[in-house]
This record gives C-alpha cells, structure tokens and sequence, in this order.
C-alpha cells in the first residue's frame, strides 16, 4: 500500500491512474495519523514551493514526514514539487525552510540567453548512479518536465540523474537510502515514466522482502 500525500496541489488522478497501472495500491490522505503506520509515502505536488509548505504545514504533515523519512526511515518518493519540499529550504515565495530530508536547495533556474522559463518539454536523462529508480546508464525514452526552480543539492552522491538545461545543469532524480524524487512528471512521461514507476514499485517488494 502506497500512501499518497494530498497537499491540495495539483491533480492526483494521473499519478493515482500511473500507480495502479504498474499494479500498486494506493491511498489517498491528507490524514497526519494515517502516516504513523504508512509503510511508502508519495508526495507530489504543483507549483510553488511556498505554497506547498504553508499546504504541509497547514494539514500538520510537516513533522509526520520527518519521522516517516528520518526516524523509521520508510520509503518516501517526491514528485516535481514534492521533490522540492524535501530540500533543507527554496528560494520560491521567499527564503524558507523545506522539510530537510535532503542536503540542498530549491533555487531559480538561470539558463543562457534563447531559454524559457518555466522549462516545459521532454528530456533526455544522465543518469549519474544507477538504483531503484534507474537500473540502466542509459534509460530508454523521455521525460516531461514542467518547472520554474530546481534543487541544487549539496552531496552529489544524493544525485542520481540531471538535464542539462541551457548550459545549467538540473538535478532531475534524487536517490539517497530510503528517500527519492525525481523533478519531472513520471505520470506524464509515457511508456518512459511507468517504467520508473515499475522499477520502484519492485524495490519496494524487494525491500519488504528482505525486512
């Protein structure tokens, strides 16, 4: 059972839809208790980074996702802006602080001259440390991204795939023990994103294997 975080931000029926195709359970909740049992969090999430963790903060799941992420050190999977929020703090909104779960900030993009921001398109990935999320150098297909701000992290062994986007370049996966994200939309990327969704849904049974 997946339990996925609805902060109010965005719509959750095409990640619902993307997890149920790969054969994943999910649960809708913007419940604190309902984290204390949780054995996978997915936190997705559009927009401002502001936003969303005045949305976290208001539903009081600021610290349920500490202790899922850092204390029982549970599976927790962040989505575009859900990737953001575990940052230590972003830029968006006005300097604040994320979740700090990971090393690192959430800053604007700032691409040569010829480049729009927001970023909107599909990508090809470097993929820099295969795992869960990417078991090949060299994934197969695109991936769409939609995004203003990226996380600039500070332990480079925390990233596990970038873009290059305008000569700079952009973190597009995280993978750090039981912590993931990735920046761009897997549930809007096709036969690309189900893969990835695919391959973590298998390391979760894997892992539930071996506990």
């Amino acid at each position: 059972m997946l339990h996925l975080i609805d902060m109010g931000l965005g719509n959750l029926q095409s990640v619902i839809n993307a997890f149920s195709r790969v054969g994943a359970e999910v649960r809708v909740t913007n419940d604190p208790a309902a984290l204390e049992d949780a054995k996978t969090v997915i936190l997705p999430g559009v927009g401002a980074f502001g936003d969303g963790m005045a949305s976290l903060r208001r539903l009081g799941l600021v610290e349920p996702l500490r202790r899922h992420a850092l204390e029982r050190r549970r599976p927790l999977l962040g989505i575009c802006l859900g990737m953001q929020l575990m940052a230590e703090e972003g830029d968006e909104g006005g300097a604040q602080p994320g979740l700090g779960l990971v090393a690192g900030r959430v800053e604007a993009l700032r691409p040569r001259p010829g480049f729009r921001v927001p970023n909107i398109g599909w990508y090809q990935l470097e993929v820099r440390r295969p795992g869960a999320l990417f078991a090949d150098c060299s994934p197969s297909g695109s991936f769409y991204f939609v995004h203003s701000y990226h996380l600039v992290a500070k332990d480079p062994q925390a990233v596990s795939a970038v873009i290059d986007y305008g000569g700079q370049e952009v973190v597009a996966g995280i993978e750090s023990g039981n912590l993931f994200g990735v920046q761009f939309h897997p549930e809007k990327s096709q036969d690309s994103g189900l893969d990835l969704l695919s391959a973590f849904v298998a390391h979760l049974q894997e892992r539930d294997c071996a506990q």
